[in-house]
Parts: structure tokens; C-alpha cells; sequence
């Protein structure tokens, strides 16, 4: 078992990263959104330049990132923002954290995220609030890497959400999904790249696929069954892994289908030089899903020109 994975106060050591992830999709299928936020951006352009020169602290680069979908044929509301802030403009607690104007506090029943920020590049306001009501909580961590500098802790694999946004002005309810990772030092130091994966089964159950490339060649993989109640199952055989078109920026993607299955690219979310976020619809361990899937090349992220593009849709707040 891992430490508690709703504790905002832990330490993050220089170099290291913590990031919680929320993503959720609106029972009648026209909204979406994904949530991340940061102490030690992982994927931030500043603290990599800041680690190449001896100061990679990781409070000093924090952030939110929202990004607000709109289902297929659909005209709602979307939006992406993510500003990067110093320690100055951090506050942390055991329950809460605080980066900038948004904050995002656990009560020991609901997870709520209060967001004020504004949208890059064009500094639209998003404000309002995002709560998720877990059904279970998981406290175990899963490494990623031999030596466990990396873990991963799927804390409610099967959640409720509520959005109420002023602004843009948007309510839905629907299910999400809850996870945390931390690191010891920079991610690509030890992974090359992954597959992720996330998909609803039933009313109360959760498959969660996750295909990580270590630098040394050899491989995580971690495939897992939840319920509503708690219980997580470790999968003996993993639906096989399938390719998936290129995305935009000529990424190879995978992602585990039941044999057979069709396996379709239902609405591209997210499509960037370095990572790929979409939604599917196939079948897995036998249940006909929508599955929320992700792709993040770390040998792409390192690449000069790649960390130079990104501070247009980062900005930073020291």
C-alpha cells in the first residue's frame, strides 16, 4: 500500500513531480473534460530548462490544466487552459492546494475543484466548480519503472462527477475517473513512452490498461478490473494490443481491444507533438465501452523545438 494519495502536503523532492488526474464524459455523451494539476509540471518547458541549469524545484513550477470537450456533432462549450505559477503562489495543505486563483480540496466524501483561469492562447475566462464523489478509494501504487521511482495510484477508478461552470456556463453530472502519479526525478530520465488507457464497464465497474516503454528496453504493464465496492482485479490475460491510426503529429498509438472487437476512433480529444488524447469505442473484457485513451512520447517531448512550442498554449506566472 501506498501513502495516502489525497495528501496535497507530501513532499515532492527537487526534479520529482505529483500530478492528480480527473477525466470524465456526460451520461448523454455531449461533454467531456480532463483535469490535471501539477506540483512539479511534469511536461512544463520551464522546469526542464530550470533542471538544465541546477534548479529544478519542483513547488516553483505548478499548475491546473482544464480541458473542456464537446461530444461529436455537438456544439458545447470547449476550452483548454493550463498557467504555469512559482512557489509564491502556491499554498499547500494536507486536504488542499492552492495554485494561483483555482484550488482543489478533498472533504473525505467529495474531491472538488474550484477553477479560475483564463484559456490560451486567447485568455477566455473558465471559472466554476467540478466535484467527483468516489465510490471506493484505492491506496496502492503501481511502479512504472524497475527501481519505483515512478508510481502510479488509480485512487477512484469509478467516480461520480458534477460541473457547474459559470464560465463558460455548462452543468452536467456523469462518471469519471481518479488517478495520481509521482515521481522521484524527470519521467523520461526512466520511461520512453506509454499507452493508457480507461474504460467504464457496466454501472460500477472500471478497466484500466496501462503499456509503459522503459528507457532500458524493457516494459510495464499493468492491466486491472475495479467495482463500485472497492475490489480491484489484476487481469491474467490482457485483451491483445492493436494499432491505431497515426495521429496528426505522426504519433504511434496502441491500445487493447477484446479479439475480434472492432476498435474505432470515436472523437479525437487532445493532438499534440507529444501526446494524444481520444476516445474509442470497442469492446473490452466482453462490455461494449466508450474508452478514454492517451499516447505520450517522451523522446518527442525532449526534443528542443518541441519544449519551444509548448509556452503558446503554457504560459507562465512566476
Amino acid at each position: 500500500m501506498g501513502s495516502d494519495p489525497l495528501a496535497f502536503d507530501a513532499p515532492v523532492p527537487d526534479g520529482g513531480y505529483a500530478w492528480w488526474y480527473l477525466d470524465a464524459l456526460s451520461e448523454d455523451g455531449r461533454h467531456g473534460l480532463t483535469a490535471i494539476v501539477f506540483i512539479g509540471s511534469v511536461f512544463s518547458p520551464y522546469y526542464a530548462w530550470a533542471q538544465q541549469r541546477g534548479r529544478g524545484r519542483a513547488l516553483d513550477h505548478c499548475a491546473v490544466n482544464l480541458a473542456l470537450y464537446a461530444g461529436p456533432d455537438t456544439h458545447a462549450p470547449r476550452g483548454w487552459t493550463m498557467t504555469e505559477r512559482g512557489a509564491g503562489a502556491v499554498r499547500q495543505g494536507r486536504d488542499a492546494l492552492a495554485i494561483g486563483p483555482s484550488e482543489i480540496a478533498w472533504d473525505g466524501e467529495w474531491l472538488c475543484l474550484r477553477v479560475r483561469e483564463r484559456t490560451a492562447p486567447w485568455g477566455r475566462r473558465i471559472e466554476g466548480e467540478i466535484r467527483v464523489r468516489p465510490q471506493a478509494l484505492h491506496a496502492s501504487d503501481y511502479p512504472l519503472d524497475a527501481a519505483g521511482r515512478h508510481r502510479w495510484t488509480p485512487i477512484a477508478p469509478v467516480a461520480r462527477v458534477q460541473v457547474a461552470l459559470t464560465s463558460p456556463a455548462l452543468r452536467w453530472q456523469g462518471r469519471a475517473y481518479l488517478d495520481s502519479n509521482r515521481g522521484d526525478r524527470p519521467i523520461a530520465q526512466d520511461l520512453q513512452r506509454w499507452d493508457w488507457s480507461r474504460a467504464a464497464l457496466g454501472r460500477e465497474g472500471c478497466a484500466v490498461f496501462y503499456d509503459a516503454t522503459r528507457r532500458d528496453g524493457s516494459h510495464a504493464q499493468w492491466a486491472l478490473r475495479f467495482n463500485g465496492a472497492g475490489a480491484v482485479h489484476p487481469v491474467p490475460e490482457p485483451p491483445p494490443l492493436s494499432g491505431l491510426p497515426r495521429s496528426a503529429w505522426g504519433l504511434h498509438r496502441r491500445a487493447r481491444a477484446d479479439a475480434g472487437a472492432p476498435l474505432r476512433l470515436h472523437q479525437p480529444l487532445e493532438d499534440g507533438p507529444f501526446y494524444a488524447r481520444s476516445v474509442l469505442r470497442t469492446c473490452q473484457l466482453g462490455w461494449p465501452t466508450d474508452t478514454i485513451h492517451e499516447t505520450v512520447d517522451l523522446d518527442r517531448w525532449q526534443r528542443p523545438l518541441v519544449q519551444a512550442m509548448l509556452p503558446f498554449r503554457m504560459p507562465r506566472r512566476a
